[in-house]
C-alpha cells in the first residue's frame, strides 16, 4: 500500500509490526517521532488495529494510518478508518494529533485526504463523531466535508455521503468533494512515497 501525500503531510499505512512499536511506545528502527508521539489516542487506534487484523485479518487499505509531516517526516498524529466498508458501503474513521501539533489545520488535511481516498475506492459513506464538549475535533469534521446529522448523551456524528456519478464510478478522477453532501475543496492528494 502506498503512502497518501498532501501538501504538507504523509499518511503512512501501518504495518502490523509498525502499529505494535505504537502500542509500546517505542519507536522502530526507521520511525521519526515528535516529542509527545504516540499519546493515548495514537496507541488505542493502534490496538483496535491491531485486534482487527487478529480478528479478521489485516484491513488493508482500510486501516491505521500514521500522519507524519511532509517536510522532516515526523510522525505527529494518527488516522485511519475502523476496518472495512460495510454491506452498505460505509465505513468509520478517527483520528489524533499530538497537542502541539493542533489547531495548525493537520487534522483537516489528513482527515480530506483519507475522505478522498475512501471516495475514490467506492466508499458510499463515511462517519466519525467527537465528544459533546470536544468542538476542535468536530470543526475537524466539518472543514473536512462532513456534516453534522445528530447527537446522543455523549457524541455528536457526523458523516459524509456521495451521490451517483461520483469519481470512482465515473472513473476520472474527479476530486472527491464533487457531489459530496456538505463538502468542502480537498487538498490535492495523490497514493504515492514522499518526494
Amino acid at each position: 500500500m502506498e503512502a497518501l501525500v498532501t501538501t504538507r503531510l504523509v499518511l503512512h499505512p501501518l504495518t502490523p509490526a509498525e502499529a505494535e512499536y505504537v502500542v509500546e511506545g517505542r519507536p522502530g528502527p526507521d520511525a521519526l517521532w515528535a516529542p509527545d508521539y504516540p499519546n493515548d489516542g495514537d496507541r488505542a487506534g493502534a490496538r483496535h488495529f491491531l485486534e482487527h487484523c487478529a480478528d479478521t485479518g489485516n484491513p488493508e487499505p482500510f486501516g491505521a494510518y500514521e500522519i507524519r509531516l511532509r517536510e522532516d517526516g515526523h510522525a505527529i498524529g494518527g488516522v485511519g478508518f475502523h476496518g472495512v466498508p460495510d454491506d452498505q458501503g460505509q465505513v468509520t474513521i478517527g483520528y489524533g494529533l499530538i497537542p502541539a501539533m493542533r489547531g495548525k489545520g493537520y487534522a483537516s488535511e489528513a482527515l480530506r485526504a483519507l475522505l478522498e481516498f475512501a471516495r475514490a475506492e467506492g466508499v458510499a459513506s463515511v462517519k466519525g463523531d467527537a465528544d459533546l464538549d470536544n468542538a476542535a475535533s468536530q470543526h475537524v469534521m466539518a472543514a473536512a466535508g462532513m456534516r453534522f446529522v445528530g447527537e446522543d448523551d455523549l457524541l455528536r456524528h457526523y458523516r459524509i455521503d456521495w451521490t451517483a456519478g461520483s469519481a470512482a464510478e465515473r472513473g476520472d478522477g474527479a476530486a472527491a468533494t464533487d457531489g459530496a453532501a456538505g463538502s468542502a475543496p480537498s487538498p490535492q492528494v495523490s497514493a504515492r512515497r514522499p518526494s
